[in-house]
């Protein structure tokens, strides 16, 4: 089978090239280069350089004699309101015109949601413009949290023994690690379980970000207390800006945790656990990063987080 993969050396990307190798498959995958793609090139994958994140002229030949294809669209901080619509754009020019029969998108949970959510409304435009291929089976993963996502975490739970964040006490994020998303994604497109536009929910177990820290507690042996910081405290968008976020990235972030917290970005189905539980993530991964920054922080400044801990006391 011929596969072609979009982001192939990121966290999911990377992972879904290296299953698809080592299963026999043909890839051909997309990078801007560097080290990681010289070590998929080495594993046997095609090399194609460019982006559809920025529009790299010639990309409509990199679906051809493509059976499949992995699909995903990166952030842009500079550009928070239109970037996932044109680029989505841009996968449905080279696509239609492609032999490729079944994509397997890299959404989000929330992407069921029109407006109002901030970052999640991206993801709602990336499903809609993809849904317009005809003649393609397009399946949207809608990850949840990613665990990775704890890993900014680490400095502040060693200074102080703290993870304040602006999610509400009772809000049960759907935790994912990275590498079930990349298998997930693999299974999709070796041994598809349906036709036409799916969705598929992908998320191991729904926790507070209390019940996460209590399982990092239990993992490095002291207290971590999870703080509930909201939004509108005085003085806090003044600090935000002060480190550099424009206002506009400020409301953003306002529209994305409100969505959240009041509970509209959320999934819809029960989802068997896959294999990586939060407590396996924060064992293998984030408690190593904790004894590093543990080790090292005496050379750092604090991080925002950790002004957010103070901030909590005062």
């Amino acid at each position: 089978m011929r596969i072609a993969v979009v982001g192939a050396t990121g966290n999911i990307g990377a992972r879904l090239c290296r299953r698809l190798l080592a299963a026999g498959h043909e890839v051909r995958v997309l990078s801007r280069g560097g080290e990681k793609l010289d070590e998929l090139v080495t594993l046997g994958a095609e090399p194609f350089l460019g982006s559809f994140d920025a529009g790299t002229p010639g990309l409509e030949s990199f679906f051809r004699d493509a059976d499949a294809a992995f699909t995903m669209v990166k952030t842009d901080w500079s550009n928070l309101h239109s970037h996932y619509a044109a680029v989505a754009e841009r996968l449905v020019s080279a696509l239609q015109g492609s032999p490729v029969k079944r994509v397997v998108n890299l959404s989000s949970f929330g992407g069921d949601v029109t407006d109002g959510s901030g970052h999640f409304v991206g993801f709602y435009e990336l499903e809609q413009i993809l849904n317009r291929l005809s003649g393609i089976s397009v399946v949207h993963l809608r990850a949840g949290y990613f665990m990775e996502n704890l890993l900014a975490w680490v400095e502040v739970v060693a200074r102080h023994g703290k993870m304040p964040w602006y999610f509400s006490p009772d809000l049960k994020l759907p935790y994912v690690a990275t590498r079930d998303i990349a298998e997930v994604a693999a299974r999709e497109l070796l041994a598809p379980a349906g036709a036409g536009h799916v969705v598929r929910e992908v998320g191991s177990e729904d926790l507070t970000l209390a019940e996460v820290a209590e399982i990092i507690g239990r993992e490095i042996g002291r207290p971590v207390e999870a703080l509930s910081i909201p939004m509108n405290r005085p003085g806090l968008r003044e600090e935000v800006l002060r480190r550099g976020a424009t206002p506009e990235r400020w409301g953003y972030d306002v529209e994305t945790h409100g969505a959240k917290n009041d509970g509209r970005i959320r999934f819809h189905t029960t989802r068997p656990p896959l294999p990586t539980r939060v407590a396996d993530f924060i064992h293998e991964t984030w408690r190593p990063a904790y004894e590093e920054a543990v080790a090292t922080m005496a050379s750092r400044p604090e991080d925002f987080r950790s002004w957010l801990a103070r901030l909590d006391g005062r």
